[in-house]
């Protein structure tokens, strides 16, 4: 097969693979003759476009044709344009669909003493303030001895916040922070400060609320004569507490799955995307979490998403959600659509419609149970939106925050990056997979050649079960975690 026609509404297919001109395709059983030659992940017109026509992919208008274009002509940014603009009013038309629920399988994880399940038995460093970060990566790098037993490693996340910040940031940073201290697959955490910032002592105590006094320790640099000797000794004290965990059966309907996805192409939303889909279906109906996020992503997807919100007080909180973070943008003079990239205009993206079309697939068919806000942790079983940009990295830790213990993203360009959480890397197509085996941890270009929906997601949990149980991701075996904070003010 060399085209996919996604909807039996679209006006356009997708090439799975590259077509030359002059070549016949046949989708939805409409044969047309290729124009010219159209890469893969591209669209073709099954016939012809009027200027001005809405453009038809995944059965929704993803822009509309800038001028006249015959059956077989290539379909991207030199003759289609989106239908994107500001806020939109949307009305609540429930349409349910609750997955058959099924025993889930089990993980070798750990068992917290407040009751929550964990995936890695790690000991974090969270710098308050940008000024320590040099200071936290030393720590990790002088007791990499305290990693012993059934612990997992020892890591710290450099972030240049914490002090210069006024409102909402200055406290978006507090709460992000805080989050991340609570994670659960940080068996003890060290919390470090300089002593003169912003983000007091303090503050952070009250942000962060009732804690395990065993679990978190805290030191301020300033107060101390040797920071180093100090951390040592709080390590150390971490370390003991953290040692104490042991691997045991643990139910998946415990797993929270963060899925996003990075360096998309025109297969994103064929192949990798839909297997996520299936999958977040599959733990729903196993009484797991997932997690979506990359809300100017859902922008003209809005059509997927919001009739799948469980009850009307949900409905309303993603209607807040997508209409705020469209007045985010033009609060800040900014257009909502100025997206997709120059890199997923090149795999075959075409306008933002496109993209969220593709973007939106993640989140499968049951129904949406609740929205969340930045650094809000998830406490709703089954799918989950959470309040973030499309960034990858400040995504991915907002997932973190919210407890994602791993996190499921898709990619048709590749990424390296890794966030707190395990992060594995899922290919849209097979080239990109045999090409970078250093990132990539799944394939989902078979689809591509026939493997079903289905058959990936079940590969797909299995890989997931066996990351849950220990197995390392690409960007863990290369020590590659990172996060960043979400900002909008000024810096002092």
């Amino acid at each position: 097969m060399k085209v996919i026609q996604i909807s039996k509404l679209d006006n356009v297919a997708v090439a799975l693979h590259p077509i030359k001109k002059g070549e016949e395709v046949t989708a939805g059983g409409i044969t047309v003759t290729a124009l010219e030659d159209i890469p893969q992940g591209h669209k073709i017109a099954l016939k012809p476009i009027k200027n001005g026509e809405n453009i038809i992919k995944y059965g929704f208008a993803i822009g509309h044709a800038t001028a006249d274009a015959e059956a077989g002509a290539w379909m991207h940014t030199h003759n289609v344009k989106t239908n994107l603009e500001g806020e939109m009013e949307y009305t609540y038309t429930p349409s349910l669909n609750f997955p058959e629920k099924v025993e889930p399988e089990t993980f070798m994880g750990f068992r917290r003493k407040d009751g929550r399940a964990a995936i890695r038995n790690e000991i974090w460093i969270i710098p308050t303030v940008g000024c320590v970060n040099d200071i936290a990566k030393k720590m990790v790098h002088d007791n990499q001895d305290l990693v012993k037993g059934t612990i997992d490693g020892l890591y710290t996340f450099p972030h240049p916040f914490g002090c210069s910040q006024t409102g909402a940031d200055h406290a978006q940073t507090r709460k992000l922070l805080a989050a991340l201290v609570r994670h659960p697959n940080a068996a003890a955490v060290l919390v470090l400060g300089l002593g003169c910032e912003n983000l007091t002592h303090e503050q952070f105590l009250e942000e962060l609320g009732d804690y395990d006094h065993d679990r978190v320790k805290f030191l301020t640099c300033q107060e101390v004569d040797d920071e180093f000797e100090a951390g040592r000794k709080l390590l150390e004290e971490c370390s003991a507490y953290a040692a104490q965990f042991e691997r045991e059966p643990i139910p998946v309907s415990e797993l929270v799955v963060g899925m996003k996805c990075g360096g998309s192409d025109g297969l994103s939303g064929i192949t990798a995307n839909p297997t996520v889909g299936r999958f977040s279906d599959m733990m729903a109906a196993r009484g797991g979490s997932t997690v979506l996020t990359e809300v100017p992503e859902m922008f003209g997807a809005e059509g997927f998403l919001m009739n799948r919100c469980v009850n009307k007080e949900v409905f309303d909180k993603a209607v807040n959600m997508i209409n705020g973070f469209k007045n985010y943008f033009i609060s800040h003079h900014e257009v909502v659509y100025d997206n997709p990239s120059p890199g997923n205009k090149q795999g075959g993206i075409t306008t933002l419609e496109d993209k969220s079309c593709g973007c939106v697939q993640k989140g499968g068919t049951a129904p949406i149970m609740d929205v969340i806000g930045y650094g809000d942790p998830v406490v709703t079983k089954g799918l989950n939106m959470l309040y973030g940009p499309g960034n990858d990295l400040v995504s991915a830790t907002a997932m973190t925050a919210a407890g994602a213990h791993m996190i499921l993203f898709t990619t048709g360009r590749g990424t390296p990056f890794g966030a707190p959480a395990p992060t594995l890397k899922l290919a849209t197509n097979s080239q990109l997979a045999e090409r970078k085996k250093g990132w990539i941890d799944f394939d989902a270009g078979p689809i591509a050649d026939g493997e079903t929906i289905d058959d990936a997601a079940k590969r797909l949990l299995q890989l997931v079960i066996e990351v849950a149980g220990g197995k390392q991701t690409k960007a863990e075996e290369k020590g590659f975690r990172e996060i960043s904070i979400f900002k909008d003010g000024v810096v002092l």
